[in-house]
């Protein structure tokens, strides 16, 4: 799946309020790093429209979204990106903070 990370701009009250309006339906806030966090694990409608309100966020208060592979979490209840079993050595191996570059789990 994919985690969508946008680091909340500085602002003043009302452009800080509008951050918050945008995002708090579809993200959650973690104060300690001051970004918004949201899950991705289907390029659906609701997928796409997720990533749009994440990126217009991002241009209208001037900073930026991060995408990063990460595991599926045990708990995880939506939908998940159907992979093919290469992209899904990649995708882990990218998650797996621990695994030094290059090396790919032996299948």
């Amino acid at each position: 799946m994919l985690e969508a990370t946008i680091r909340t701009a500085p602002a003043a009250n009302p452009q800080w309020q509008e951050q918050l309006d945008r995002l708090r339906g579809i993200a959650s806030y973690d104060p300690e790093t001051q970004t918004w966090h949201a899950r991705l694990g289907a390029l659906d409608l609701a997928g796409l429209q997720l990533l749009q309100a994440l990126f217009d966020t991002a241009r209208v208060h001037g900073t930026g979204v991060r995408l990063t592979p990460v595991a599926v979490p045990a708990h995880w209840e939506g939908p998940a990106f159907t992979r093919e079993p290469d992209v899904d050595a990649v995708l882990e191996a990218q998650a797996d903070h621990g695994r030094p570059l290059g090396q790919l789990p032996l299948v």
